[in-house]
Parts: C-alpha cells; structure tokens; sequence
C-alpha cells in the first residue's frame, strides 16, 4: 500500500482544451505502476471541454451538480451525482456543466502503450452544446 498526501495545486484548465471557467485537482497520473490517470475536474456553469477522444475510453463518475455529456452523432445526455459514463476508446466526445448549474466529476483514463491518454481536436460549437 501506498499513501499520497494531498499536496498539489489546483489548476486553471487550458484554454486549448476547455470553454469557460474550469478547475482541475490531479489524483494520479499514469506510471510504471499503473496506466490509470485520474483528475477531479470542476466546471463553472457553461463551461465544458472541447471534443477529444481517449485511446483507451473513459470514464466520468459524476460528483456535484449537472452537466451535459455529447458526442459526435448529436446525442446530448444530462448527468447527475453518482451517474457513471462510460467513453468507448477512441469515441469523440465533450462534457461540461449546464448553462445554470455547476458540475464536477472525476475523470479516469488509462494511458496507451505510448503513455498517452487524451487527443484534443476543436471547441465545442455552441449550437452542439444544448439540452437534452
């Protein structure tokens, strides 16, 4: 067993990879003992990420408020606390908070044979980016 103290920074998401006010708190990232990277991510209302995919999938467990998660045929689906999603390996996708609302989820991933984990394409266009 192994303990990592809390210890790291908060840090503002990148402008490249994220519309709208967004934080992230790493837990871990991938190493030579495990491919997993994880990340607790919290959007600000009407934030999200840009479309991405994962080699390996993804996947969100919702921790506070509502968001949205939407992929490339158009489907928009809302989340909630303790929903689960889970991202097919390669699936272009995005997710964020509704327009009014906070979200945060944690974000886990495992990195590929390359280390790594996430391929970041263009912002999500606002008339993507609607209700269910």
């Amino acid at each position: 067993m192994r303990l990592t103290r809390s210890g790291g920074q908060t840090a503002a998401g990148p402008a490249a990879w994220f519309t709208g006010t967004v934080w992230l708190d790493g837990i871990r990232n991938p190493g030579d003992d495990s491919a997993i990277g994880a990340a607790h991510v919290r959007f600000a209302p009407g934030a999200r990420t840009a479309w991405h995919r994962h080699p390996k999938g993804q996947t969100l467990y919702v921790t506070d408020g509502i968001g949205y998660v939407g992929t490339r045929d158009g489907e928009v689906l809302e989340i909630r606390p303790g929903d689960v999603v889970v991202i097919e390996p390669g699936e272009e996708h995005w997710h964020g908070a509704t327009p009014d609302r906070f979200m945060s989820h944690v974000a886990m991933q495992q990195a590929d044979d390359d280390g790594q984990v996430v391929t970041w394409l263009e912002h999500v266009a606002d008339g993507d980016y609607t209700q269910p």
